[in-house]
């Protein structure tokens, strides 16, 4: 199940929004504002944020600025702010798709899954990779059909390369959406959740590599044994 993050500090329009989300099978995560936003975001595995401007703390400018500095992840801004200068700095700040409040529930919902498919965001519940059942809203694993204890961190490294099989992610992407952009700790840590990772797979899932590419990043793959 994908996860929407709805960022709004009005709750009568997160109601609304959640409602016709959860009709689609979308799983929801909700903020008052940005910094709130953010932390949540450092948390949790999140496929697409909806976000308004006019926000107490952080504001929807800031915010997705942020998102775009630190996430590979679609942005939808909709607003009460309706001029096309609006519109424009939205697209500059980094949203990929700006609608006007009032809008048609229908057509968020539309431009919603024109983002995830334009992102290539994994609609499973459940993403099978070699040997691997990667349950999103679980947060398990199994290895034909018996569960796999991951740390939440372990979990989330996977989840995240399993959604994006072959692509590669710095040691710095993997920190800034895993950890968050304020951790303070050395990119090392990367490392060594990467090899707890495969020194489990050793045995119990032998398909399944991460792949260190020098000077870049990891990736992960299905190997033919």
């Amino acid at each position: 199940m994908i996860k929407i993050m709805v960022v709004d500090d009005d709750p009568y329009i997160r109601e609304l929004i959640r409602l016709y989300l959860k009709n689609e099978d979308y799983g929801i995560m909700e903020a008052e504002d940005g910094e709130e936003a953010l932390r949540l975001l450092s948390e949790a595995s999140v496929g697409l944020v909806i976000l308004d401007i006019m926000m107490p703390k952080m504001d929807g400018w800031e915010l997705c600025r942020t998102i775009r500095s630190h996430y590979d992840l679609p942005v939808l801004m909709i607003s009460a702010k309706s001029e096309t200068v609006d519109k424009i700095k939205g697209f500059q700040v980094g949203t990929d798709d700006y609608l006007a409040k009032p809008f048609d529930p229908v057509e968020m919902i539309m431009r919603v899954k024109a983002l995830l498919k334009r992102y290539k965001v994994s609609t499973a519940s459940v993403i099978r990779f070699g040997e691997l059942e990667i349950d999103g809203p679980l947060h398990e694993v199994r290895v034909n059909k018996e569960k796999l204890h991951l740390p939440p961190k372990e979990f989330d490294i996977l989840f995240k390369l399993a959604n994006y099989p072959n692509k590669i992610f710095t040691r710095g992407d993997l920190i800034e959406q895993i950890w968050g952009s304020d951790f303070d700790g050395d990119e090392r840590t990367v490392d060594v959740h990467i090899k707890r990772l495969r020194d489990k797979f050793d045995d119990l899932a032998p398909s399944v590599k991460i792949v260190t590419v020098r000077g870049l990043g990891y990736r992960i793959e299905v190997a033919h044994v």
